[in-house]
């Protein structure tokens, strides 16, 4: 796990108050939704398929600001769409940096270079660009020739810019472990990224291509041999390491989506980012007004082949921070990561 030291003190001590408070449900990290919009058709998404007037609202800074305010995380996602089409996006990060909430802002880059400008270097924020192959591989799954250039040109002014750059990287059944392996290793030894974040791609309900999800026996299989040969631990993943061990099959948890709620235009979403079951406009109503109890693999047909991290890397964080095995297991992981 490659968190920074002075992130990883602040979200342990975030978990301890929830813990002395005895709250049984908070969350680590918003997934703030500005605006649906994108100037991208990815193959596994579905945000862009809503109708046009939709497309064209934005959220403004202070509704944005608001609910994670309300939400009280520690830690915020700024997704889309694409983000940095939002008009006024660089107030809405300034405005949660200088609460001291750590915010990763998902790009897919193409307008990251123009956009530098308007955003200032610091410890509470970072470009999280998504990656999802090399240049053939990454270019076919966003529909679009010269994305991975542009993305790897954006990361490398960032980096020289004094930015944190972290990547995001969706797998799908078409990868293999060689895939994963070539471009974790681009991204972790040439481009020398600060933090990558994988997920197994689940099978999203608006996503034009239905066809190349991840089951979750494939998940394992191909997670497991990626990871083999020491790359696991070479490379400098931003996960716990029971989220690593669940991806390899070797750790099984019930899903905790409640630690990771999505606000977008509509309001707050349930039960996560991924499934619509009804919006509430509130956090509070989100957390008591939605049966928890009934998501997850084996009990939604939904979540049958979900091994999402929006699910289960939380659960796996809190079954780390509530065994002092697995968090000296984490620290130590963490410090070599950030060699």
């Amino acid at each position: 796990m490659a968190m920074p030291l002075r992130q990883t003190i602040k979200v342990a001590t975030y978990l301890f108050e929830q813990k002395l408070r005895k709250r049984e449900k908070f969350p680590l990290i918003v997934e703030l939704e500005p605006l649906f919009a994108c100037n991208l058709a990815c193959e596994g998404c579905g945000k862009i398929q809503h109708p046009a007037g939709v497309l064209k609202q934005r959220m403004p800074v202070a509704q944005a600001v608001g609910a994670v305010l309300e939400s009280g995380a520690p830690m915020v996602s700024i997704a889309g769409g694409e983000p940095l089409m939002h008009p006024q996006i660089d107030e809405i990060v300034r405005q949660l940096v200088a609460r001291k909430k750590y915010v990763f802002l998902c790009t897919n880059a193409m307008l990251m270079r123009k956009k530098l400008d308007k955003f200032t270097p610091s410890p509470y924020f970072a470009f999280a660009v998504h990656i999802d192959g090399l240049r053939e591989r990454h270019d076919e799954s966003v529909a679009k020739e010269g994305v991975f250039d542009e993305a790897v040109a954006a990361m490398k002014e960032a980096k020289a810019r004094g930015f944190r750059v972290t990547t995001n990287s969706t797998f799908f059944n078409t990868d293999t472990p060689q895939t994963i392996i070539e471009v974790l290793n681009y991204l972790n030894d040439d481009l020398k990224v600060d933090e990558m974040m994988i997920s197994p791609a689940y099978a999203y309900e608006k996503a034009p291509d239905q066809e190349h999800f991840l089951g979750v026996e494939q998940t394992r299989e191909l997670f497991k041999k990626a990871f083999a040969g020491g790359n696991r631990a070479r490379w400098r993943l931003n996960h716990s390491p029971l989220f690593l061990d669940f991806l390899e099959g070797k750790a099984d948890f019930p899903c905790t989506a409640w630690a990771i709620p999505n606000y977008s235009l509509f309001g707050w979403q349930r039960p996560c980012y991924l499934m619509s079951d009804g919006y509430v406009p509130t956090y509070r109503q989100l957390i008591e007004e939605t049966d928890w109890e009934k998501y997850g693999r084996g009990k939604d047909p939904r979540c049958a082949n979900c091994m999402a991290h929006c699910g289960y890397e939380p659960t796996a964080v809190l079954a780390t921070m509530g065994s002092l095995k697995e968090s000296l297991r984490a620290a130590r992981e963490s410090v070599g990561g950030n060699r």
